[in-house]
């Protein structure tokens, strides 16, 4: 089996990333200089012996970091670093992620989002300092994500469901429930302005972006799929940003096993053909903003 250095030093740089530990802590306990550290991640040869010392410090696999079989990653810093690298060779994205797709999502949404994801971190989250941290490095690759995908505009497909913006109407863009009624009110305007901002594009119908609005049940937990020269990749994740945040908890996948990028692909297909689409689906959004009352709303 062939591996490539240079993607398993991106599997390195992002378990290290959703480790807590740092590059200094991790040279110094698998013996080696933080210069060399950096040089594995660029893509270095990597000695066997390195690899398993820091696979038990990480706490990942050898295999999952050599790229065999299915990378499981327990860390949302972690998934959304190895996104990232993904993204930065894809031509094109298929995504059911929630019912806001980050890439597709506006300036405002990203600007509340680091606030959002804090807020659905509860006080007696054990090691809660942590995982005050780690939203910081995840808001910090997501604005390198949005800043990769303005550059070069990969084709998207972007499933989203219907049963999922509605909710996200009534409830707003919150991280956790009973909040003020008046925070309540602004949160339910940032939903509102962005489920507009998703009606307009598709009313725009721009180059690259298709959108589809599923009015049956999807699945809760979103994947996404990636074509990048002769080779396609599959996410599966529990990790949600928008509606019902979740940064914390759950282990996310990422493989390229035909026989999931079929069963996948497979699925997209099913719930492309009867979404609606275009002027029909803009339609179905404005009518949604029209007719959805806030919870609680007066």
């Amino acid at each position: 089996m062939t591996f490539r250095y240079d993607e398993i030093g991106n599997r390195l740089k992002a378990f290290r990333l959703g480790s807590g530990l740092s590059a200094d802590e991790i040279a110094k306990r698998i013996g080696v200089s933080r210069t060399a550290l950096y040089r594995l991640e660029k893509g270095e040869l990597v000695k066997l012996e390195t690899l398993e010392k820091l696979s038990e410090l990480l706490g990942v696999s050898v295999p999952t970091l050599l790229g065999v079989g299915i990378e499981y990653i327990s860390s949302a810093v972690s998934y959304f670093e190895r996104l990232r690298q993904i993204e930065e060779r894809a031509e094109h994205i298929i995504v059911l992620a929630g019912p806001i797709s980050f890439l597709l999502a506006t300036d405002r949404f990203q600007d509340s989002l680091e606030r959002v994801l804090i807020e659905s971190i509860g006080d007696d989250v054990p090691d809660r300092e942590r995982a005050m941290e780690d939203v910081r490095k995840v808001m910090e690759i997501l604005r390198e994500r949005k800043r990769t995908y303005l550059e070069r505009m990969p084709n998207i497909v972007n499933l989203i469901s219907a049963m999922d913006i509605e909710r996200f109407l009534r409830n707003g863009f919150t991280g956790r429930t009973f909040l003020p009624e008046e925070v309540l009110a602004q949160r339910r305007a940032l939903a509102r302005a962005e489920v507009e901002h998703f009606a307009s594009v598709i009313e725009e119908e721009s180059m690259g972006i298709q959108i589809g609005l599923v009015t049956a049940t999807l699945p809760h937990t979103g994947f996404q799929i990636f074509r990048q020269d002769n080779q396609k990749t599959l996410t599966i994740s529990p990790f949600r940003l928008g509606e019902q945040p979740n940064v914390r908890v759950g282990v996310a996948m990422i493989t390229s096993a035909p026989e999931a990028l079929a069963l996948h692909e497979r699925t997209v297909r099913e719930m492309w053909r009867t979404a609606l689409k275009g002027a029909a689906a803009a339609r179905y959004l404005r009518d949604l903003l029209a007719n959805t009352a806030p919870a609680g709303g007066r």
